[in-house]
């Protein structure tokens, strides 16, 4: 589960899991959920894999989001379906998509970089909690 909070002019993310894996897949889907009218729009075509070390599973979610937002921005490519698994220092991932079709794709809020700002990964008591600012 995840909602968009305000804050000064930046997108806001805050993402509820019961575990790590579905956090960070959430946290992703959330992030194009936030920038794309409709995320339904996006077909699984494609499939993308990733491997990310961090000494952190903040700087993992950092890293993993800001990945994927380069990728917006350089290849126009969406993504709607993510699979992840962490390990102590690293994420492996696959995440699918297709290009951005501006037929069937329209932005809703461009987004710049993921930024450390408030950034946080924690457990509790029901799961996990992670919280991402987005510069807008």
């Amino acid at each position: 589960m995840y909602e968009i909070f305000e804050h000064t002019a930046d997108l806001g993310l805050r993402i509820t899991a019961a575990d790590l894996n579905t956090l960070l897949a959430e946290a992703a889907k959330a992030m194009f959920a936030a920038m794309l009218e409709d995320i339904s729009r996006v077909r699984p075509q494609q499939a993308r894999r990733f491997r990310l070390l961090a000494d952190s599973y903040d700087y993992l979610l950092h890293d993993w989001l800001a990945e994927l937002l380069y990728i917006f921005h350089a290849e126009r490519m969406l993504f709607c379906r993510f699979e992840v698994t962490v390990g102590d220092s690293a994420l492996d991932a696959t995440a699918w998509g297709e290009p951005a079709d501006p037929s069937r794709h329209a932005i809703d809020i461009e987004l710049k970089a993921v930024t450390y700002h408030r950034l946080k990964v924690e457990p509790t008591s029901d799961g996990w909690l992670a919280e991402v600012i987005i510069d807008t």
